[in-house]
């Protein structure tokens, strides 16, 4: 396993064409954990008080 250091490192060194590849797939990666735990939330009932409100 790296460290984080080994990965900035890694990142640093990426062309700027890897680099975007790299932002987008680490983009697309946040919205679906994003969305994985919104769906908990609601699941949970963590947002009906800001349902009810609404």
């Amino acid at each position: 396993m790296l460290t984080l250091e080994q990965i900035e490192s890694a990142i640093l060194q990426l062309s700027p064409d890897e680099y975007k590849k790299l932002i987008e797939w680490f983009a697309d990666l946040d919205y679906q954990r994003w969305d994985k735990q919104l769906e908990k939330d609601v699941a949970d009932g963590k947002l009906e008080a800001l349902a009810q409100e609404a």
